[in-house]
């Protein structure tokens, strides 16, 4: 394996999207990730062939609800870093494989942990999505436009950003921890405070009376003219961020605008969009991308997700990866020494059940028995 994360173990129990993130962000990065899925498929209404959130690690199906099988998740932990879980709460427990029975074992193991609500609180045993630990976090009333409705993120905010990354970092926080102390510990990210979380500097700008008004009225969520995206002539749209004077100005040359008029004042923003939109409707998407290349307009085209891999910039960086002849995200961030390599395709599931078996010491035929007894796929 390549990458700062070279040699560190780490045991995924398989659930949806943010603990699948979080480990694929440790994969990425050099981990040896085992995936502990159930011996027999299940349905599941988010998966995919190919899952980019399953590639570069391993992938076992082990019945733990069997004696045996428990047994055998049991082992890999002892020799695991970090066990990561996205049940309810209590349901680890229910297992056998919560955090009591493994620290005990494994005194030394980094157990991370993600649900929306947290482990504890009026919520912590009720259902939800992305969509609902957001909105109680204060991260969804204020995206959308004035005048409107909330408008959806995707999942990005919760699952992903205030959630599985959240997680990754937290897990990172406890193996530095753990150089010192020698000592493992729960790792508990909530999607509700990681997308909180997410919204500082917005409780910021409130506290000082720099985001006084309503849903898409204020700097950085639509209302003002020059933070907004915009309609070209082809129906595509350009993004548009000059905040700054000197940014602005070179924005108004690229459009055609008056130079030298305080775009800051509020009172003027109702005619400036008027006039930015005009300026924007006379050219293509792409004919104003070219045209801001090398200025400081703040300018750029707003690309599909299959626009973005071929975008000359993301291409010279590497953004974007083949694997396994699936164009997807690569790894980030950088690192100047020790590089991840480009990720693994996703093994078939439960298709590596029995080389990680034979790594804790089972003979063949001890597999063959287990599998025979429905204990592993």
């Amino acid at each position: 394996m390549l990458g700062p994360l070279s040699g560190l173990r780490v045991v995924e129990l398989a659930g949806l999207a943010p603990a699948p993130f979080a480990c694929t962000v440790l994969a990425d990065l050099g981990a040896d990730v085992i995936r502990v899925d159930r011996a027999a498929p299940g349905a599941d209404v988010l998966a995919v062939p190919d899952d980019p959130l399953a590639r570069s690690r391993r992938w076992i199906g082990v019945d733990v609800k069997s004696a045996a099988g428990l047994d055998l998740v049991l082992r890999l932990v002892d020799r695991a870093d970090v066990l990561v879980e996205g049940f309810r709460p209590g349901v680890a427990e229910r297992m056998g494989l919560g955090p009591d029975v493994l620290l005990a074992r494994n005194p030394r193991l980094v157990y991370g942990r993600i649900t929306g609500w947290g482990q504890d609180g009026p919520l912590a045993a009720t259902a939800g999505h992305d969509i609902n630990y957001i909105a109680v976090a204060g991260a969804l009333d204020p995206i959308g436009q004035a005048g409107g409705k909330p408008t959806v993120p995707l999942n990005l905010v919760g699952d992903f950003g205030g959630g599985g990354l959240m997680l990754a970092m937290g897990v990172l926080a406890a193996l530095f921890e753990r150089q010192t102390s020698g000592r493992g510990q729960v790792v508990d990210a909530s999607m509700v405070e990681g997308a909180a979380l997410l919204t500082t500097t917005l409780h910021g700008l409130r506290g000082q009376g720099l985001w006084p008004n309503p849903r898409g009225e204020n700097l950085l969520d639509g209302g003002a003219p020059f933070y907004d995206t915009y309609a070209a002539a082809d129906g595509k749209y350009v993004a548009i961020g000059a905040i700054e004077v000197r940014f602005f100005a070179a924005l108004a040359r690229l459009l055609g605008l008056p130079e030298g008029a305080n775009h800051l004042d509020p009172s003027t923003w109702p005619d400036l969009r008027e006039r930015i939109a005009a300026a924007v409707r006379t050219r293509t998407r792409d004919e104003w991308a070219r045209l801001a290349e090398g200025t400081d307009a703040c300018l750029s085209p707003v690309l599909t997700p299959e626009e973005a891999t071929t975008h000359p910039h993301n291409v010279a960086r590497g953004t974007f990866a083949s694997v396994g002849g699936r164009v997807q995200p690569a790894p980030a961030p950088r690192f100047g020494r020790t590089a991840p390599g480009t990720p693994n395709p996703p093994s078939e599931p439960r298709a590596d059940t029995a080389d990680v078996l034979a790594e804790l010491g089972l003979s063949a035929a001890e597999i063959e028995r287990l599998r025979e007894s429905g204990a592993i796929a």
